[in-house]
């Protein structure tokens, strides 16, 4: 049985939380267990009305056959993956926790610490 995966997601920017994504739904999908944990702006990756869904990359990414952030998103809730926002985060952003995307979750740094156990964890 593999070990869980733990992404940490500091940035809001688009590369990083697209690769997070791409990350956590590939590892998914090869069957490990997986929890995306943003945090700081990295917390935009997981609203409802989410950013990153509109960033002029995601057309280009979509033409050329990379799948998208909203794509993504969908395959990550299909596959389980855990999503944590960050209680801290949230407020350090002025973020609500009901504006987050269906299936992310308000949680602190020990849940995510809980999820992840002995684990590998790797940050974006």
């Amino acid at each position: 049985m593999s070990r869980p995966l733990g992404i940490l997601l500091i940035s809001g920017g688009h590369e990083r939380g697209h690769y997070a994504l791409m990350l956590a739904t590939g590892a998914a999908a090869i069957g490990r267990e997986v929890t995306l944990f943003a945090t700081n702006a990295g917390c935009r990756l997981l609203l409802a009305d989410a950013p990153l869904e509109r960033d002029p990359r995601e057309s280009m990414l979509e033409s050329r056959g990379v799948a998208t952030v909203a794509t993504l998103m969908d395959a990550a809730r299909q596959l389980g993956i855990r999503m944590i926002a960050c209680e801290a985060g949230l407020r350090a952003e002025s973020l609500e926790a009901a504006t987050l995307a269906e299936g992310a979750e308000k949680a602190g740094i020990v849940t995510f610490l809980g999820a992840v156990g002995d684990g590998q964890m790797l940050t974006l």
